[in-house]
């Protein structure tokens, strides 16, 4: 340490501090730092005021003007002559019932051969065709001056098994009320076990008349149904490769 110049043994400790740079600008200062704890839940936060958001366009019909009823008890656009408890305005909350149990087998097989032969001669050309060993030395079959032959053979298989099975329920929230009175629908649920966030979000737009007597509505009723079902934590980080193997992976052409 004596012999090394007095700016080099400043140097020395700044090391650490430049990694730790680094490694901020690549995104991995806020999981060095989480070494050790569990992984954060994230805050409960509006959706709409999501930088992401994008408010749901669907295909609306002709607005139609409303004609009022007089002497009824029976209120227009009423779906129940007592009032509905169901999720009808924008923050009502709903239950979707997510059971997937889907399965697909695919096995094709292909299988392709073809051969083909051409044969062309010259036997006679005015006479000429005698000529024909003046211009090509080697001996000359007039009846057989060109072969062709081919043939091609390709086989292909392929199979294709999957299987998911999902049994979930998650509280939504609406978001959103299009001009002919669906509904936009979104929610998320964060569950941490030990070291490990699994996290559920769905999106989607559902007609009132779905929703059951009980606020509940299941996921095949879900128009444009966006569900995401994950984790993140210890156990995610060992199952995925690392981010160098992955960027091999897109950029080898081989």
């Amino acid at each position: 340490m004596t012999g090394l110049p007095l700016s080099a043994r400043h140097a020395r400790p700044l090391l650490p501090v430049a990694l730790v740079a680094l490694l901020a600008g690549c995104g991995t200062a806020e999981r060095i730092a989480q070494i050790g704890s569990p992984p954060p839940l994230s805050p409960i936060e509006n959706p709409t005021a999501a930088p992401d958001y994008q408010p749901v366009r669907m295909p609306m019909p002709a607005p139609q003007i409303a004609e009022g009823n007089a002497n009824s008890l029976w209120q227009t656009g009423a779906r129940a002559f007592f009032r509905d408890q169901r999720a009808a305005e924008v923050g009502d909350i709903l239950t979707v019932s997510i059971e997937i149990d889907d399965k697909a087998s695919i096995d094709n097989q292909t299988q392709r051969s073809r051969s083909g032969s051409e044969d062309a001669g010259l036997e006679a050309f005015l006479g000429y065709e005698q000529s024909l060993d003046a211009i090509l030395p080697q001996a000359i079959d007039n009846e057989n001056l060109i072969g062709f032959e081919s043939s091609t053979s390709n086989t292909g298989s392929g199979s294709i098994s999957r299987g998911e099975n999902i049994e979930l329920k998650i509280a939504a929230v609406v978001v959103q009320i299009l001009p002919n009175g669906n509904l936009a629908i979104y929610g998320r649920q964060e569950v941490r076990v030990n070291h490990e966030v699994r996290d559920l979000e769905i999106a989607g737009v559902i007609r009132p008349e779905d929703i059951t007597s009980m606020n509940t509505i299941g996921y095949e009723k879900i128009a444009e149904a966006r569900i995401s079902y994950g984790g993140r934590g210890h156990i995610s980080d060992v199952q995925q490769p690392r981010y160098g193997q992955q960027l091999y992976d897109i950029i080898f052409p081989f």
